[in-house]
């Protein structure tokens, strides 16, 4: 069966050390992520294909990850992007105020004016179930959502346990999975 691939339309964004990495691998359904070692920043960036089976056809999409430490060279990253996967680590307090900063450049920039958002607070696994809530207040999403055009999802995840990847794949592949009861 012949493979449909497509360009590079999602990128995804954050601080460094949010988990952005191991998040897009659970999304490939990688189940041999190693969780023993401590995880490396990427310098750079990744790009992992996301299979996606289509009416008989086997497609894909790629996801562009760009490195939290490259952040004043996203901006060379925007063309043709048509969602943004944006991650925070909510087990960190220090850097949801750093993230929002980053999160509030992105949302500002002229290229992204109409991408999707899906803003994922990472790591809840470690995180206080309250967490979330001082996330979400920290970046000011109430407000935020009220003055900004784009559509922003909010999605609690975590690529140690897998909350929240079926929700993940559905929002990047736009494909809702069925599930089987029997």
């Amino acid at each position: 069966m012949d493979v449909i691939e497509a360009p590079i339309t999602i990128l995804c964004l954050g601080p460094p050390n949010t988990g952005k990495t191991m998040l897009i691998k659970k999304l490939q359904k990688v189940d041999t992520i190693d969780n023993t070692y401590s995880s490396v920043p990427t310098i750079g960036t990744n790009i992992f294909r996301i299979n996606m089976p289509e009416k008989g056809k086997n497609c894909c999409l790629y996801v562009r990850e760009v490195g939290g430490e490259m952040s004043p060279i996203w901006r060379h990253y925007f063309d043709n992007i048509k969602k943004i996967i944006f991650v925070v680590d909510t087990s960190n307090l220090c850097q949801i105020s750093a993230a929002g900063v980053l999160l509030y450049t992105l949302l500002a920039e002229p290229k992204l004016r109409f991408c999707k958002f899906l803003l994922v607070l990472g790591k809840m696994d470690v995180a206080y179930r309250q967490m979330r809530n001082e996330a979400l207040l920290m970046l000011q999403m109430k407000r935020l959502q009220k003055e900004v055009r784009q559509n922003i999802t909010i999605l609690e995840a975590s690529a140690i346990n897998g909350e929240g990847i079926d929700t993940l794949h559905e929002w990047v592949t736009g494909i809702k999975k069925v599930v089987d009861l029997y």
